[in-house]
């Protein structure tokens, strides 16, 4: 039997992947990283204002303290926990078109996206990520040796016009290839919903509903949130509830399958601060959370208001810290990677 399998984000947890802080930075800023996260820096002679390079040790210290509590606690909860392998993050990444560095392990809800028995690895906008997925090779090989799939998408070339940092949010990916960071996706059985923005274009959703055939509809959202991932804008928490970013989701852009389902409004979340000049995403980051199974998650524990939203509906949370998830840009969903979860493919259209 496989030992991969995950139909949507709410099924008991079995396995998981944890990312690991060691080793995280910012790459060195090149057309990718100027369009994708710093377009802010895209002007003339502004590149060199990138915060690149390590982030500072005490944090990522700190945060891999933090990911060793999540690991214990989901242990705890009879989920097993793996580990990305070791690697130099700061090692030149080279093609014929381009030279990058890297970018480090800590998400790795980022490149990898399970469906079914399938893992895809994604073809990532950023080049820093262009094989981030080595990191998990030895845990792929597993994996398909025991039974499950595994596969690729197009490698993308990713050259100088596959971006456009002057563009608006949400149109400086261009649409030359398939390009899309996994945690572009959130499955809900047979429907996935899949974000069209500055980390994930139209061809991405194209070529993914191709890989994965008629048993599946993807279904692009557009004009939800231009920037990056969709995990800090909607959280699918059982069947028929989910919790939206109030800042961003309304009548007219809410995918239409979630239409008919409750809504939770995320309250204002605690403003954890952040090491260095730049925050790397907003406080929504805080939206971003593990579903260990139907009825619990993992939340951020200086959340206090959205922990006593998610219990007033029947959420119950398991209260951790990632105190530096603004900065490092993960939050419990990012820095996660749901392997097997209980429960048989379904639709849910209420």
């Amino acid at each position: 039997m496989s030992l991969v399998g995950v139909h949507n984000e709410w099924d008991p947890l079995e396995e998981v992947v944890v990312g690991t802080a060691l080793g995280a930075r910012v790459p060195v800023p090149d057309r990718s990283l100027l369009a994708v996260e710093y377009a802010e820096y895209a002007g003339p002679g502004r590149w060199q204002e990138v915060p690149t390079g390590p982030y500072p040790d005490r944090a990522l210290k700190e945060t891999e303290d933090e990911l060793e509590e999540l690991c214990e606690e989901l242990r705890g909860l009879g989920v097993t926990v793996r580990r990305p392998g070791a690697r130099d993050s700061a090692a030149p990444v080279r093609t014929p078109d381009w030279e990058s560095d890297g970018y480090g392990d800590l998400c790795p809800r980022d490149g990898l996206l399970v469906v079914g028995d399938t893992v895809i690895e994604a073809p990532m906008a950023l080049r820093a990520r262009f094989l981030e997925s080595l990191a998990y090779k030895e845990l792929l090989v597993e994996y398909l040796a025991a039974g499950s799939r595994w596969i690729s998408a197009p490698k993308p070339r990713l050259a100088e016009g596959m971006y456009d940092p002057s563009a608006p949010s949400g149109e400086r990916l261009r649409d030359l290839e398939p390009v899309f960071d996994a945690a572009n996706v959130l499955r809900l059985g047979t429907d996935l919903l899949y974000l069209v923005s500055d980390s994930g274009n139209e061809l991405g959703a194209r070529w993914l509903q191709s890989a994965l055939g008629a048993a599946y509809t993807v279904h692009p959202c557009r004009g939800l949130y231009s920037s990056t991932h969709i995990d800090s804008t909607l959280v699918p928490l059982r069947p028929g509830l989910v919790l939206v970013n109030p800042a961003r989701v309304t009548d007219d852009n809410l995918p239409g399958v979630l239409r008919t389902w409750q809504r939770i409004e995320c309250p204002a979340l605690a403003g954890l601060g952040y090491a260095g000049d730049v925050p790397h995403c907003s406080t929504w980051i805080g939206m971003s959370l593990l579903v260990v199974r139907p009825g619990l998650v993992v939340v951020d524990s200086r959340h206090r208001e959205l922990m006593r939203v998610l219990e007033r509906h029947g959420v119950d949370v398991l209260p951790l810290k990632l105190t530096h998830a603004r900065m490092l840009g993960g939050g419990f969903h990012g820095v996660t990677l749901d392997i097997r979860r209980t429960g048989a493919l379904e639709t849910y259209r209420f």
